[in-house]
């Protein structure tokens, strides 16, 4: 950076060895021309236009000012990248050759003048030195027209661009090189992924030119005006931005400083694996949340969640893995992959047809990657919730009950093995049994449509508030524990119980 603050702009041209000058013709107008370009246009020999079809151009004739240009390359050549290409590299062999290059471009050199990058670039490998005088672009005139300061921010990008564009683009765009119908036709095309196809544009025609024409057409519209041609831009206003609209730029900008060297450094020191227990707390606090019906405590919560997703993806960016917008845009994709009765053209007649789709849909995207019909549930899991999911897994080819009978039966013939192995007292056995009725016990909640993992969490949680109203009973009445029978604290208990009803 140093080396470029003290970098001396020069644009003396040196006769006895080649190299390439760039200046630009400016927006349109003759009077918008630099003093500087324009000394150096009237005193040089070897001045190429990439195109003569620019309004400066006709007063470089009434001037006397000799120069070539590449309009026949546009005839020659399939599309704009070889003309590009093509006159990139016959600029830079004139000044390998030693010949000293003045290069004039529309507008400016360095906005949306994809012919410079190219010489810079072929230039520094051919060891060709490259000097570029500072310009007036159309965007100048533009910001004074339409009022706008940049600085709130404006997207500036050639037409052939369009498509690059992030659907979420938040900021104002300007199109440049609209050059024909065709050109307007493809941009209208994908700016239409992007915008409504009503949406309100500005076509922009010969800027700062004496029939300058700024006018307000629909976007559908675009490529049905029969005016357009090289001086064609198009200015799109920014989206209002919607009262639901959200950002996570606060949170992961937050989690940079925070992994950054100058940062926390017990943030500093975690990992994948150091966080798993945390993440799995803060999905426990939001069940409890939500049993509680407490919506505040939901909001924070559900940050914290949040917050954990953030920190995995931090790490896996700073390790090259992934990043958080691949995050985004993996379960974006997803989600209208397995919902097109909603983003395509299926339609369903119920819920269970979508949770069908859905599995048919996982099953095409997975289907390579699984070899049995249980594979895909976590072995990180808590055991209630593993064992609901692959009871799930396995119903879905036909290993189920058709009915919720022998599901009953099932549930009491493990208690009756459990009994007998606490009867024989043995150890092994026992904690089999007690598994096994457990696992019972689950597929007796999936009949019944109850997430087991959900349900007990929510008698934990129970159980601590009814608790908590024991020890405070004990506390106001100065009780102490030692002398207080189970009976009396089932009087405590049956209170609590009862205070949960009235608040029902």
């Amino acid at each position: 950076m140093s080396d470029l603050l003290h970098t001396k702009h020069n644009t003396e041209v040196n006769l006895t060895t080649g190299g390439i000058t760039i200046v630009g013709l400016g927006p349109g107008s003759f009077k918008l021309l630099t003093v500087e370009t324009w000394d150096l246009l009237r005193s040089s020999k070897s001045i190429y236009l990439r195109t003569a079809k620019h309004p400066t151009v006709d007063e470089l004739r009434a001037r006397s000012v000799a120069f070539s240009s590449y309009d026949s390359f546009y005839e020659e050549k399939a599309n704009f990248d070889e003309v590009y290409q093509a006159i990139s590299a016959d600029i830079v062999a004139r000044a390998v050759k030693g010949e000293q290059v003045i290069y004039a471009v529309p507008g400016s050199p360095l906005v949306a003048e994809r012919t410079v990058g190219i010489i810079r670039q072929l230039a520094a490998e051919q060891q060709v030195a490259v000097c570029i005088v500072p310009g007036m672009s159309f965007l100048e005139v533009l910001y004074t027209r339409l009022r706008i300061d940049p600085i709130s921010g404006i997207t500036v990008l050639d037409s052939a661009d369009v498509d690059q564009l992030p659907r979420d683009i938040n900021t104002a765009l300007i199109v440049t090189q609209v050059y024909n119908g065709q050109v307007a036709s493809e941009a209208k095309l994908a700016l239409m992924e992007l915008f409504p196809d009503d949406y309100e544009v500005l076509l922009i025609r010969n800027l700062s030119l004496v029939d300058e024409e700024i006018r307000p057409i629909a976007l559908y519209e675009l490529d049905r005006q029969g005016d357009i041609d090289h001086l064609t831009s198009l200015f799109v206003p920014a989206r209002a931005r919607a009262a639901s609209s959200f950002s996570l730029d606060p949170l992961t900008e937050v989690m940079a400083r925070l992994r950054s060297p100058d940062g926390c450094v017990w943030d500093l020191e975690q990992t994948h694996t150091s966080l798993r227990r945390y993440i799995v707390e803060e999905v426990y606090e939001v069940l409890e949340a939500i049993d509680n019906k407490d919506a505040a405590a939901l909001c924070e919560e559900l940050g914290d969640v949040l917050l954990q997703l953030v920190f995995h993806a931090r790490i896996a960016e700073e390790c090259s893995a992934f990043t958080m917008q691949d995050v985004i845009d993996e379960v974006t994709g997803k989600m209208i992959r397995r919902h097109p009765h909603v983003f395509g053209n299926i339609t369903v007649q119920d819920a269970a047809e979508v949770v069908l789709n859905w599995d048919q849909i996982k099953q095409q995207e997975k289907g390579a990657e699984r070899k049995s019909v249980l594979d895909g549930v976590s072995p990180g899991l808590p055991s209630l919730m593993r064992s609901y999911k692959l009871q799930a897994k396995a119903a879905k080819v036909g290993f189920d009950w058709n009915n919720i009978g022998p599901v009953w039966d099932k549930l009491m013939e493990e208690w009756q093995e459990l009994q007998e192995a606490v009867t024989v007292g043995d150890k092994e056995a026992i904690e089999g049994e007690f598994g096994d009725l457990l696992f019972a016990a689950v597929n007796l909640a999936r009949f019944l449509q109850i997430e087991p993992e959900t349900a007990l969490n929510r008698t934990n949680n129970k159980f601590i508030n009814r608790f908590s109203h024991i020890e405070s009973k004990v506390r106001q009445q100065k009780l102490a524990w030692r002398d207080l029978n189970l009976d009396k604290l089932d009087e405590f208990w049956n209170e609590a119980k009862a205070l949960e009803r009235k608040k029902q």
